[in-house]
């Protein structure tokens, strides 16, 4: 019984060292969970963006208006019959 008291708060001591300081501390554990918060956000950022991709991909492939309004916008394409005014402010 002498040897089994002091063998028992040895390994208490080296269960509570492992919790607070340890590989699996609580303070450790504190730290993932926020990476994760963290790597969720930006998870979710990417999946909105991915969504707003493919649904500019499908307006694409369906319609000529898309097309027409990138040519537009981005090349400054004009169709035949049109007349181009550039607004210098």
């Amino acid at each position: 019984m002498k040897i089994l008291i002091p063998i028992m708060l040895l390994f208490i001591c080296i269960l509570q060292y492992r919790l607070w300081v340890g590989d699996a501390s609580i303070a450790q554990i504190k730290l993932y969970q926020q990476r994760l918060d963290e790597l969720k956000l930006q998870v979710t950022e990417k999946q909105d963006r991915n969504y707003a991709l493919y649904a500019e991909v499908l307006d694409l492939r369906k319609g000529q208006e898309a097309i027409e309004e990138r040519a537009r916008d981005e090349l400054g394409m004009i169709k035949a019959d049109e007349t181009f005014f550039q607004v210098i402010e």
